[in-house]
């Protein structure tokens, strides 16, 4: 599970038209040349681990409820607008563009589920969407079940995360917080008959699944590490909910879920390596849930019932990249009963699985691009693939609700290419457009290169990377540039349509998005080499693509930009401590940065769970790596790039601790003049603001700083 994860804020909405660049390449503004910078105070805290003694000087201003905490990020705040304020202007200027590219009045492709279509849609001025749904047709009456534009009236903060409709179409479980957190939500259930919540409500609520009667909802629940770890049963004219499952392990969490079928209710744990599942049938909510197959370490499965049979996706140490199976309803739990459905392949990583009456539809990863197929459930007959002729793109299964249905459909995008919703038929092998990201300027890809380059890490591993320019640019070494990247739980760095990049692109940037190992991008094994006692291979790997990138000539050192969210913005701690003299500029956001105080803490939020991930640093072999590369730990008397680190104070993935106690420690050690900058939004969590026009202010923030930096100011 991805706890840690963050996705970064580009905003991938639609293109802006070009824009004429003014550089200015005489002598930028310094630290020394605004006000001091606010100084944390130094109160020494001492430990002593496996012999070894840390002292961490900032380690107090962990302490939220301490005034003194609040007034330092109040004084951070105040000096980050003083420096940026002579950006103001191209700030306003970015926003206007991405927002001028922005088709602000859009709605999604309507999706047929249960006798309804079911669409969301945006309005002009708006920051939220509204989910609606229309029956029997396209051209029916609109219903609309979620404002959340009005569930967000007067609120700082404001996320609503999904809903799941009863059988009978009548009501909707539906999660929402306030906070901007990411791990802590309200679940509720809303009549659609009425309008009205039903009266159960329910805190730190994490899936939810409908029972066939209509009135009983199995849900999960966390605890004070923000770790889902029970199951419980509610039926809504019920007094109170029942436990059902309690998941003790604190390397697991659990979460229900209702197959696709309507036949059962699953109920899954995982760990970062290991999984297992329960199931009731969904017409007897009150059975007692009975394991699919027991867990066993390192073993990971998931189950996709169809209605006559279970098709089952297998990983463990010798299959990493994941097998099908098929699996009989009455025999599920004799392995010798499996019937293999799709061969484990080391160079071809399973990622995804639809099930349909009469196919599977599969989505693969090879040699780091996705493949779609469609398989016979029978698993006889002709196997229909999709081919994607570009040299990097990203495509993946957006599925089909609907059981019965003999099309699935799936996206696809690149890096110049805005995204777009196509559906397969599958029997006779048409694509129809659906829906594209409509570009109101106009866009032409052709006026832009986007390539695939391959760089060489330290230990001769090739490590690919995807790039975009402006079609003319010249390989002088005089372009700015910026690399992103995340490489962490196995997550792939897809490449993806932003509109809001080509605020730089347009102004001659080259835009690469590095595929280090950490992430799945070139299967399984990738990951496993970029974790526990591998992750420094994260770095190196990042470092070697920012390496090729000036030894190409795409652009120079004084020129080069790093951008990373979470894990990615330890990797951005990482490589500021390993190699400060490559980049120019950093921006990390929301960054994982304190490591090993944050890993032996198992009080705090998602510690253990991570265990997996990093490392048990209560074992010294691990607490000597991770205090290796550990970026808060690492920080020394040196010269850093400018910097800009952001978090948010109601942050329930990384804790607002983590980027403050970094930026007080650079600030205390560092040697240069660069600029250093903590930009901590006093409202929100780890995805920063959550309306959508003030994720555009985060972004033109974050991008002017960048411009700033390498001296363009219009």
């Amino acid at each position: 599970m991805q706890v840690r994860n963050y996705i970064i804020p580009l905003v991938a909405i639609s293109l802006m038209t070009a824009c004429n660049p003014s550089r200015k390449e005489s002598t930028m503004l310094k630290q020394s040349d605004f006000p001091a910078p606010p100084i944390a105070e130094v109160i020494p805290e001492t430990f002593v681990n496996f012999g070894q003694r840390r002292v961490d000087n900032y380690f107090w201003l962990k302490e939220k409820s301490n005034p003194k905490v609040i007034e330092y990020l109040n004084a951070e705040n105040g000096y980050t607008d003083t420096v940026m304020a002579s950006t103001k202007e191209l700030q306003q200027t970015i926003y206007d563009e991405i927002v001028g590219r922005l088709k602000e009045d859009d709605e999604s492709y309507p999706s047929l589920s249960d006798g309804y279509y079911y669409y969301s849609r945006t309005e002009k001025g708006k920051q939220y969407r509204t989910y609606c749904r229309r029956k029997g047709s396209i051209d029916a009456p609109e219903e609309i079940i979620f404002d959340v534009n009005r569930m967000a009236e007067g609120k700082q903060a404001f996320i609503f995360r999904g809903y799941v409709i009863s059988p009978d179409n009548n009501m909707a479980a539906y999660f929402y917080n306030e906070t901007g957190s990411y791990a802590e939500f309200i679940l509720k259930v809303k009549d659609l008959t009425t309008g009205k919540d039903v009266g159960f409500s329910a805190n730190g609520a994490t899936s939810v699944a409908w029972a066939n009667d209509n009135k009983t909802l199995f849900y999960g629940v966390i605890d004070n590490t923000l770790r889902s770890y029970r199951i419980m049963r509610q039926q809504l004219d019920a007094p109170k909910a029942e436990l059902v499952y309690e998941e003790s392990d604190p390397r697991f969490s659990t979460y229900v879920t209702g197959s696709k079928t309507k036949q059962y209710i699953f109920i899954s744990s995982a760990s970062s390596t290991t999984a297992d599942e329960r199931f009731i049938p969904a017409d007897k909510p009150m059975a007692q849930f009975r394991l699919f197959l027991p867990r066993v370490q390192d073993v990971e499965y998931s189950v996709y019932p169809h209605r006559d049979k279970f098709f089952v996706r297998y990983k463990d140490k010798e299959n990493l990249n994941g097998k099908i199976y098929e699996v009989p309803l009455a025999t599920h739990n004799d392995r010798s009963s499996w019937k293999e459905f799709l061969p484990h392949d080391e160079t071809v990583r399973i990622e995804g699985i639809d099930i349909l009456k009469n196919y599977v539809a599969i989505e693969l990863r090879r040699n780091g691009l996705s493949e779609i197929i469609a398989k016979p459930v029978s698993g006889e007959g002709e196997v229909k693939s999709i081919v994607f002729p570009e040299p990097v793109y990203s495509a993946g299964l957006n599925g089909n609700p609907e059981y019965d249905a003999t099309t699935f459909r799936y996206s696809y995008t690149s890096l110049n290419r805005p995204s777009t919703l196509y559906e397969y038929d599958i029997a006779t092998g048409k694509t129809v457009k659906l829906k594209e990201q409509e570009i109101p300027s106009g866009f032409n890809p052709d006026d832009y290169v986007v390539e695939r380059l391959w760089a060489t890490a330290p230990d001769g591993v090739k490590v690919p990377m995807a790039i975009v320019y402006r079609k003319g640019l010249k390989r002088d070494g005089s372009n700015p540039a910026l690399i992103y990247s995340y490489g962490s739980y196995g997550s792939s760095s897809d490449v993806y349509f932003s509109a809001s990049l080509y605020s730089l692109i347009d102004r001659g940037f080259v835009y690469a998005l590095a595929q280090v190992r950490g992430g799945s991008d070139m299967g399984e094994q990738w990951y496993e080499d970029g974790k526990l006692l591998r992750k420094k291979n994260t770095f190196t790997d990042f470092i070697a693509c920012s390496e090729l990138l000036i030894n190409e000539k795409y652009t120079s050192a004084s020129k080069l930009a790093a951008m990373g969210g979470s894990a990615g913005g330890l990797l951005m701690g990482a490589v500021a401590n390993m190699r400060p003299d490559l980049y120019q500029t950093i921006v990390a956001q929301v960054p994982f940065v304190d490591v090993i105080n944050t890993m032996l803490d198992d009080t705090l939020p998602l510690t253990t769970g991570e265990y997996e991930e990093w490392g048990n640093p209560n074992e010294e072999e691990y607490y000597n790596y991770m205090l290796s590369y550990s970026p808060y730990d690492n920080i020394k008397a040196q010269n850093y790039p400018n910097m800009l680190v952001t978090g948010g104070i109601n942050d329930s993935q990384v804790l607002f601790h983590e980027p403050t106690k970094y930026v007080a420690k650079l600030r205390s050690l560092k040697t240069d003049d660069n600029i250093l900058l903590l930009h901590m939004n006093m409202e929100s969590g780890h995805g920063g603001a959550t309306g959508r026009y003030d994720g555009i202010r985060d972004t033109a923030f974050e991008f002017a700083f960048i411009l700033n930096r390498v001296g363009i100011e219009k």
